[in-house]
């Protein structure tokens, strides 16, 4: 019979598979934790594409705060995933603030406001994907603290704001926008012009910072990762994912809004395997 595990492990496969193959990659006795872990970021992720307005959203995001923290919660036992955090919590007497915030910073994405400015965007990094790593290392440390808050907290901002810029053909498509205010303010970027979907210098300019600013966490995440356990590592792999991307986003004619920076599943997985052993000296 499939497990709640099992099903945690296939919504991640679905909806997060570089997570999912850096679970993999782990100890065997820590998969079924992180997949728990990567199954709830994922559909906390997702919502916006199931739902027509933000209420209904909000309910959902409201089910999991009220699961979270400890309210009644009949439905539960119903919900595979439900079922195998709370496990996981419990196993791994994980801090459920942690996951509480993931759950509040996502109401941002159901809505088109903009992003305030760039330390807005570090912190929204920071609870939905910082606190993640951060929760992968204590299920990988078997519960007790990895001394990998700082390294965590740099590798979520990297490899979120990555993500977004990847991201920026389908949330301009939806008159979503998280490149900051500030960002735009200094390079004097009309968001109109991104939701009509052109290119402009002014987005290049500021897309080329949003870059720069990665590639600074990115040192401070190698600078930090004399700190990271060995048994940590997985929770960091698919952050060597990071460059390939960035090198994609930054090709000559290269454009942000009609084309997507991806690489094969194949090249993922190569990479990725490739530095499950020395991960830092491949960033």
């Amino acid at each position: 019979m499939t497990t709640d595990f099992d099903h945690a492990a296939d919504i991640a496969r679905q909806f997060d598979k570089d997570r999912y193959l850096s679970a993999l990659l782990a100890p065997e006795k820590s998969r079924p934790g992180l997949m728990a872990l990567y199954a709830f970021s994922a559909e906390l992720g997702r919502i916006r594409e199931l739902v027509s307005e933000p209420l209904p959203g909000e309910v959902r995001l409201q089910w999991w705060r009220d699961l979270l923290e400890d309210n009644e919660h009949g439905a539960a036992a119903s919900n595979p995933v439900a079922n195998a955090l709370l496990e996981t919590i419990a196993q791994y007497q994980l801090p459920r603030q942690s996951l509480i915030a993931m759950t509040e910073a996502r109401i941002f994405d159901l809505y088109n406001d903009q992003m305030p400015s760039l330390n807005d965007l570090e912190g929204y990094a920071g609870e939905t994907v910082s606190g993640l790593i951060q929760l992968a290392c204590l299920v990988l440390n078997d519960g007790k603290d990895p001394g990998t808050a700082i390294a965590a907290g740099h590798a979520g901002v990297a490899y979120a704001l990555t993500g977004l810029m990847r991201a920026l053909p389908w949330h301009a498509a939806r008159q979503q926008m998280y490149l900051p205010k500030d960002l735009q303010a200094r390079h004097n970027l009309d968001p109109a012009t991104v939701f009509k979907g052109e290119t402009t210098p002014e987005l290049r300019a500021v897309l080329t910072e949003l870059r720069a600013h990665v590639r600074h966490h990115l040192e401070r995440v190698r600078s930090a990762s004399v700190e990271v356990p060995s048994c940590c590592t997985p929770a960091f792999l698919p952050l060597v994912l990071v460059e390939p991307f960035l090198k994609k986003l930054e090709a000559t004619g290269f454009d942000p809004l009609k084309q997507s920076a991806d690489l094969s599943q194949v090249k993922r997985q190569w990479i990725m395997w490739r530095a499950s052993r020395n991960l830092f000296d491949k960033l």
